[in-house]
């Protein structure tokens, strides 16, 4: 019985042993997955909510003025629209409820800050806008970009 109790781990091991030998299959965490053809289809888009026409206006101001700036990571490309003024205004006073809501109001060198998503770890990829408090606005609306601007 003592040779049969130590014979059932040594089996296990060996089986494995042979089962981490045997060639990866795809899509099952080695090689690479079934090759699926993308699809071209272009993407049926729907009526924008009224706050898009903040984005829209905001984006408008800063190509205007060209007020635009790239800004990059490890993973990501992004233009950073700044528009000022009665845009921005606009902009930071409709970001009011849902930055109450989320709690996505900070303090931040001397101005208000709403942004449209909590931030995590830096603004990187976030939209914001923020006042001094004495009728200075401005936001910074971002736009992922990818390869085309990096390159």
């Amino acid at each position: 019985m003592r040779a049969t109790h130590l014979t059932a781990p040594l089996v296990a091991a060996s089986l494995l042993g042979a089962c981490a030998s045997l060639p990866s299959l795809p899509g099952f965490g080695g090689g690479p997955a079934p090759s699926v053809a993308p699809d071209y289809s272009p993407i049926a888009g729907e009526m924008a909510p009224p706050q898009a026409r903040l984005y829209a206006d905001c984006i408008s101001q800063a190509s205007g003025n060209r007020a635009y700036q790239r800004a990059q990571d490890e993973d990501s490309t992004l233009l950073l629209f700044t528009c000022t003024g009665a845009a921005a205004r606009a902009f930071y006073e409709g970001l009011e409820a849902r930055s109450a809501t989320i709690g996505s109001e900070f303090v931040s060198e001397g101005r208000t800050v709403r942004s449209t998503e909590v931030v995590q770890r830096n603004l990187f990829g976030v939209d914001y806008c923020s006042t001094d408090g004495r009728g200075d606005y401005a936001c910074v609306i971002t736009l992922n970009t990818g390869g085309f601007i990096r390159d």
